[in-house]
């Protein structure tokens, strides 16, 4: 099974998980929580892959990264995007360098 294909197959499995009991899904539980609970854990899932990278603890650090991928992904599936609107995104950027893109974000901010 490809990358791609886990990311998309896991992202249906999030979108399934939207009418499930919160008493039977932790996923059904974050969603039921609501907008604000999901992005806490976000925050906090990011805040422990930034720790576990400092660590310098190569094992812990993706095990961090993938439980910040994975609440990243209910955050998409919440907003009703998915992980195929990041890659689009990811390669429409591809080949740009990365000051030339943020220069024309910031630009585009005036």
């Amino acid at each position: 099974m490809s990358d791609e294909d886990v990311l998309n197959r896991l992202a249906a499995v999030l979108e399934a998980r939207k009418g499930d009991d919160p008493k039977a899904s932790y996923v059904a539980k974050l969603y039921a929580k609501g907008a604000d609970h999901i992005l806490k854990k976000v925050g906090e899932e990011a805040t422990e892959t930034v720790l576990a990278a400092k660590d310098g603890d190569r094992e812990h650090l993706v095990y961090e990264t993938a439980d910040l991928w994975f609440h990243t992904l209910v955050m998409l599936a919440h907003y009703d995007l998915g992980p195929a609107d990041v890659l689009a995104e990811l390669g429409r950027r591809f080949g740009l360098s990365g000051l030339e893109e943020k220069a024309a974000r910031d630009e585009g901010s005036d």
